[in-house]
Order: structure tokens, then C-alpha cells, then sequence
């Protein structure tokens, strides 16, 4: 029986890879930078200095300050890569945006009787204003946020912490969520069900069970 679905929260039930192009666009532009492949570049470091953060190599404080340095390739003290990451973080908190699939998704989980949890891999504070500002919030039961956990997903800890605090066990769970290794190959290890949201099929040929949209996803308490 299942009683739980647990989702991820970026670029899951939110478009933060949009945010984050359009915003590192704008403050790149500020700082002088035009290359075209600024957006990319971003992307990269930013994915390489989190997963170090998710190790716990780093604090969630000095991958910012990582990040800044490697795209800036400079030298700067953590007060300059902290006003610098600050310019960035304005223009990307401005541009959150939920996806049109989310909300409805999100109660459809709840009128099926199901608990409705997000775990993210994201600092607690940051997370919470993001699920406050779009309207989230009152859609889901429980917020999980790595930055409260010893490790990140897919560890399987941060799966069993989030099944702990809904009192249920791994097999009454499904995690939904747009990554393969981390979301999906995660929670599998952990013990849940998973599907992997595709919104781009970039997965066509994976075997694990595989939606292009939330609105595709079926409730069965």
C-alpha cells in the first residue's frame, strides 16, 4: 500500500534551471561578461561545487563562494564572492517560477489520501521562502531539506529520515523527481518506488518507470 509520495523540489515542482540561466545571464552582463556559453558554464560549476557541499567537503556558504570563484577565475576574498553571489542570488529568487503541473499534481496526491512530503537537496531557509513565495507550502505536509541532514540525496539516509518523519516504512513511499541518479537510482537503493520526471526525454531508453509530466502521474493510496 502506498501512503506517501515524496517529490523533489527544483526542476521538479520548480523551474529553477530557467531562474538560474536567465539570472546568471543578467549578472554576468553586469560584471562585463558576454560569453555565449555563460549559462552553461554556470551550470557546470554550480552542479560540480553542490555536489562537494552534498559530500559535506564543503559548507553550503563556501560553494557559493567556490562557485564564484571558478566562473570569475579570480582570486577574490569570501566578503567580495559573498556581495558577488549576493548580485547573482537577487536576479534568480526573482525569477522562481512554479511549474504548471505542480499544484495540481500536488492536490491530486492529497485527495488520493496520500502524505506529501519535499525532499530537496537545498539549504532549509532557501527552500522554505522558495515553497512560501510560490505558493507551495500549503500544498505539502512535510519539507525535508538536505541542509538539516548528515548527507544529501541519494544517500539513502536523507530517503530514511524523510520516510521517518511520516512515520511510515520505505515501501509506502514513492519519491518522484528529475534526476536519474539522484532522485530516482536513490530512493531505489533506499528501499522506495521512484519516478523519474522527464520533462525533456532525455531518458527515452531508461527502464525505470518515466513521466514527461506530473499531470501523467497516477495516485493509488
Amino acid at each position: 500500500m502506498m501512503r506517501a509520495v515524496l517529490f523533489d523540489l527544483d526542476d521538479t515542482l520548480v523551474d529553477q534551471r530557467t531562474a538560474a540561466r536567465a539570472a546568471v545571464v543578467g549578472w554576468a552582463a553586469s560584471l562585463g561578461i558576454a560569453d555565449v556559453d555563460v549559462a552553461k558554464r554556470w551550470a557546470r560549476i554550480s552542479s560540480r561545487q553542490y555536489a562537494l557541499y552534498q559530500q559535506r567537503v564543503l559548507t553550503f556558504a563556501q560553494q557559493r563562494r567556490e562557485r564564484v570563484r571558478e566562473f570569475l577565475d579570480a582570486a577574490v576574498t569570501d566578503e567580495q564572492a559573498d556581495v558577488l553571489f549576493a548580485h547573482y542570488l537577487e536576479r534568480y529568487e526573482a525569477r522562481w517560477a512554479v511549474f504548471e503541473d505542480a499544484i495540481p499534481t500536488l492536490r491530486r496526491a492529497r485527495i488520493a489520501g496520500l502524505s506529501v512530503a519535499v525532499l530537496t537537496n537545498g539549504e532549509e531557509d532557501q527552500q522554505r521562502r522558495k515553497l512560501d513565495r510560490l505558493g507551495l507550502a500549503d500544498e505539502i505536509d512535510v519539507l525535508v531539506a538536505s541542509s538539516t541532514l548528515p548527507a544529501g540525496k541519494p544517500d539513502p539516509r536523507a530517503f530514511g529520515h524523510a520516510v521517518d518523519l511520516l512515520g511510515i516504512d520505505a515501501g509506502e513511499a514513492t519519491m518522484v523527481g528529475d534526476s536519474l541518479l539522484i532522485d530516482v537510482l536513490g530512493a531505489r537503493s533506499a528501499g522506495l518506488a521512484a519516478v523519474l520526471l522527464d520533462r525533456e526525454d532525455e531518458h527515452a531508453t531508461t527502464d525505470v518507470p518515466r513521466v514527461r509530466s506530473l499531470h501523467d502521474l497516477t495516485f493509488i493510496a
